[in-house]
């Protein structure tokens, strides 16, 4: 059974930092590619970030382009952001996506699909 526990979010400034960590369980992660995907407050689903298994290709949202970043510890089966120079509209509920395969495919991105592959979410609230 797919586990995927979120921590590390809170409450900070703009232009602060945090760092999300996703700690899976019941599956094989090193074989599976890994996401961020988040929703603000009254919006939809947004893709944040990927990184693929085996290349560790990453894809970043174009809102999040040199701020963010993702990395995976295969070892400890955790996946994390790095967020940086945040801003107010970066303020969601970050949810850890499991692919179906060693990659997202662009239809993925676009949908959102399988939510049972979605873990519980860490809330980001930005604000001075």
């Amino acid at each position: 059974q797919v586990q995927l526990v979120e921590s590390g979010g809170g409450s900070v400034q703009p232009g602060g930092s945090l760092r999300l960590s996703c700690a899976a369980s019941g599956f094989n992660f090193e074989n599976y590619a890994m996401g961020w995907v988040r929703r603000a407050p009254g919006k939809g689903l947004e893709w944040v970030a990927d990184i693929d298994s085996g290349t560790d290709d990453v894809y970043y949202g174009d809102s999040v382009k040199g701020r963010f970043t993702i990395s995976r510890d295969n070892a400890k089966k955790t996946l994390f952001l790095q967020m940086n120079n945040l801003k107010p509209e970066d303020t969601a509920v970050y949810y850890c996506q499991k692919a179906r395969r060693r990659y997202f495919s662009e239809y993925e991105r676009a949908t959102k699909p399988d939510p049972g592959s979605r873990g519980q979410g860490t809330q980001v609230t930005v604000s001075a």
